[in-house]
């Protein structure tokens, strides 16, 4: 058994981000054509779009602004246009900020929170999910986080951001399941990416020794999830939170 995603066309935004990329390589080694976004990294972008063509991929580079709903329908009619109708969105880009108490915290990131991870969802549901109905498939993949059941000190913005996503998710899956389309939610948690890898901090054991499987996970842990969840052996599962961090964060029945 293997994930075919022959013929399909996957969106990823944020795609130069950490995760992003490998979930681009992934989708693209998986057989589908990838539209990877980025906001400001250009150079980026068309670097991952060169090795997945190199590769043997199809793939195009777009710049647009996730929290601007002219920008987002543009960049869908770019994937139409350039690779088809989309099948497969994987909402992944966040705003990223300093983390510090409720008390300290400026406003400006609670609102960044919101634009990036509840209007991202909606903005790009309504740009791409349209063509999905017509085609009687899609799937919908967004990630969110581990924090969002942990509720720790100095989280509060990017909790409020995405558990307010996850509110939208839940809806939306409701509203759309008639139409064989899933919406489904990765949650990483503090995962090993290159930036740890290059900078040898890959080991951070107070961390770990809180996690049952007593190790950090890796990048392409996370997108072997959304590659699964973009398939067809996915076909059945939609409306669902999954945490992919070692069993630190156990959603409860």
């Amino acid at each position: 058994m293997k994930i075919d995603l022959s013929g399909k066309v996957a969106v990823v935004t944020g795609a130069t981000g950490e995760l992003g990329r490998v979930m681009a390589r992934t989708l693209a080694a998986c057989g589908a054509g990838v539209a990877i976004h980025y906001l400001q990294n250009e150079t980026k972008a068309r670097e991952l779009r060169e090795e997945l063509v190199a590769g043997g991929g199809r793939a195009i580079a777009i710049q647009a602004d996730i929290t601007d709903k002219s920008s987002v329908f543009k960049m869908r009619d770019a994937v139409s246009d350039q690779l088809g109708a989309a099948d497969i969105i994987v909402t992944n880009a966040v705003a990223q900020y300093s983390w510090v108490s409720v008390l300290d915290q400026g406003i400006e990131d609670y609102e960044s929170q919101f634009r990036t991870c509840v209007l991202q969802n909606v903005l790009m549901a309504k740009a791409f999910v349209p063509a999905m109905i017509a085609s009687g498939s899609g799937r919908v993949i967004a990630i969110n986080t581990e924090c969002a059941m942990q509720n720790f000190p100095s989280q509060s913005a990017y909790v409020s951001g995405k558990r307010g996503m996850d509110g939208v998710l839940r809806v939306l899956a409701k509203e759309i399941g008639e139409h064989q389309i899933t919406v489904n939610q990765v949650a990483p948690g503090w995962m090993i990416s290159d930036k740890y890898r290059e900078s040898g901090t890959e080991h951070q054991q107070t961390y770990q020794e809180k996690v049952p499987l007593k190790r950090r996970g890796t990048d392409q842990e996370i997108a072997n999830v959304v590659a699964f969840l973009a398939s067809d052996l996915a076909s059945f599962i939609s409306g669902a939170y999954i945490p992919v961090c070692g069993g630190n964060v156990m959603p409860a029945i």
